[in-house]
């Protein structure tokens, strides 16, 4: 997978945060985050959905039954940094439960519907949506 991903970080950077192949014309992110117990500095592409004051980001690692390491990362070191286009921006990761979570999976899943798959294909009982806060 880090492989995967070095090529698709690559060409996010080369061509100013558009990428093809899977992630063609698909809202992408690169989420810089520190390993919760190496501290280990990674960068993970995302799909996200632009929000006010942020982004939202989801731990659906194609419908496994185990959340993304990105995801256990973030809960130890909320605080972080993205790259969206050329722009690097400090946020602040907040795990949303409720209400707030309904409404951004409701839109996520009808403009991306393989996210309603993936929730349907997993064992956990919902997929974690993660609100990437501006700061």
């Amino acid at each position: 997978m880090s492989d995967w991903n070095s090529g698709i970080i690559e060409e996010f950077r080369a061509n100013r945060g558009e990428v093809g192949g899977s992630f063609a014309g698909r809202p992408l992110l690169l989420l810089h985050h520190r390993g919760a117990r190496t501290g280990t500095e990674r960068v993970t592409p995302l799909m996200y959905q632009a929000l006010d004051g942020g982004y939202a980001v989801f731990a659906s690692k194609g419908g496994a039954d185990t959340n993304p390491d990105w995801f256990h990362n973030l809960k130890a070191h909320p605080e972080t940094t993205v790259e969206v286009g050329t722009d690097v921006v400090a946020v602040r990761a907040r795990t949303i439960v409720g209400a707030e979570r309904q409404a951004i999976w409701t839109r996520q899943t009808a403009d991306w519907p393989f996210f309603a798959e993936y929730e349907q294909k997993t064992a956990r009982a919902s997929i974690p949506v993660i609100v990437l806060d501006r700061i």
